[in-house]
């Protein structure tokens, strides 16, 4: 998808760029009407932006999303940032209010935000080099980022905070608790769980229960705590880009970041040292982590057979 975006203060200096295909791919396909509109209103809405926030844009989109416009641009002042534009989902919801809340400690700093669009101004992490590349096999689970894994456990952990005052217009923060009452009400429903043997339908639920009581005070957590989105900059070794924030207890972290572990290889034994390794590291309780990740690996499965994979 081509379009044309004028760079910010010199209308008379368009810059082509074009979306990256993955990118729009996704978009058509998981957002359906939403996400056509969403793609015919992009080249006017990345204008508009620019225009309000003096923007120019500087380069091609960056590549490796999946429902956003994300372009390197350089501010007023001449100094460079990122402009991300996403296609709203209730996973991305809170990521601004996170942003705002964590305020550049240990995670890229959010400049502005745009309540309407959902549009955010962010800090450029560089190089951005992922701490894990994301192939489709995830690498998490190798020997060899072992130690990287407990580089993104210190770092979750210092994320980890209560959720403080957001400005006018920041949408508050999506509930784990909530998460765990959608995943209740699916398993209640015969036909939503048709495809899991008894057994496993059995141990969900049980999970669900004890899930549903929070293990400790509400923080700011993150549903989607792979490796690549956690990047080299000049500011810190490390920094957090794109968290699913979330409201919800400290263990929640642990749950995707121990599946994606086990899906580089799958083995029982060396699944039961990743997830005593990955809650020691995030300082949670080993077996509240493991449930997560349980949970975590059903939802996967459940999205994978809704979207006929």
């Amino acid at each position: 998808m081509a379009v044309v975006v004028a760079g910010g203060r010199s209308e008379n200096d368009p810059i082509p760029i074009t979306l990256p295909r993955e990118v729009e791919t996704t978009v058509r396909e998981a957002f359906a009407e939403r996400g056509e509109r969403w793609l015919a209103e992009l080249p006017e809405g990345v204008a508009h932006r620019c225009r309000e926030w003096e923007l120019e844009l500087v380069g091609p989109p960056f590549g490796g999303g999946t429902h956003s416009f994300v372009a390197p641009v350089r501010r007023g002042d001449g100094t460079g940032a990122v402009l991300k534009i996403p296609v709203v989902d209730e996973e991305d919801a809170g990521e601004a209010t996170g942003m705002h809340c964590y305020d550049g400690d240990g995670a890229v700093r959010l400049y502005d935000f745009d309540p309407d669009s959902g549009a955010m101004l962010l800090e450029w992490a560089r190089p951005g080099t992922p701490l894990v590349v994301q192939p489709r096999i995830p690498l998490e689970g190798r020997p060899e980022n072992e130690g990287r894994v407990q580089i993104a456990c210190a770092l979750y952990r210092r994320l980890r905070r209560p959720v403080g005052d957001s400005p006018a217009g920041y949408p508050s923060l999506p509930l784990v608790t909530d998460v765990v009452a959608d995943w209740t009400r699916r398993l209640s429903d015969p036909a939503s769980a048709a495809w899991l043997p008894p057994e496993v339908t059995a141990q969900a639920r049980d999970w669900c229960s004890a899930l549903a009581q929070p293990d400790g005070p509400p923080v700011i957590v993150n549903r989607d705590t792979h490796l690549g989105n956690i990047v080299a900059a000049e500011r810190e070794p490390w920094l957090l880009i794109d968290p699913k924030a979330y409201l919800g207890e400290a263990a929640f972290d642990a749950g995707f970041l121990i599946l994606k572990q086990v899906e580089t290889h799958p083995d029982p034994a060396r699944a039961g040292k990743q997830v005593a390794a990955t809650a020691e590291g995030l300082e949670v309780d080993r077996e509240r982590a493991r449930g997560w990740a349980f949970m975590r690996a059903l939802e996967e499965t459940a999205w994978s057979f809704e979207d006929g994979r």
